[in-house]
């Protein structure tokens, strides 16, 4: 179960963001670009780890896909939501507690 205050009350896209509404009465929003940055799958957090690629070849997909986007959000229990990028990648899941600390006040 979320702790207190970390329970959403309204999730929904602001412009090229996400603005989440919490229980305790703030509101954040964190852009698309640094949260899909911050995808916490092990794929993701591997490929953040290993030294910078100056010759890494870019995936058709993520050239295709433009600017990360959202395509879908499911919640996991209640603590935490899968997000599915326009550029296939589905495997992080977000927990409540990362996306308040990666969403700013507004």
């Amino acid at each position: 179960m979320a702790a207190d205050g970390l329970k959403p009350v309204s999730v929904k896209r602001d412009g090229d963001g996400l603005r989440i509404a919490w229980a305790d009465g703030v509101t954040t929003v964190v852009g698309f670009r640094p949260l899909r940055a911050a995808c916490p799958c092990a794929s993701c957090n591997q490929e953040r780890s290993a030294p910078p690629n100056p010759f890494r070849v870019l995936d058709p997909r993520e050239v295709a896909a433009g600017p990360p986007a959202p395509v879908a959000m499911t919640p996991v229990g209640h603590y935490a939501y899968q997000i599915r990028w326009n550029d296939g990648h589905d495997a992080g899941i977000y927990t409540l507690e990362t996306l308040r600390r990666l969403g700013r006040p507004v």
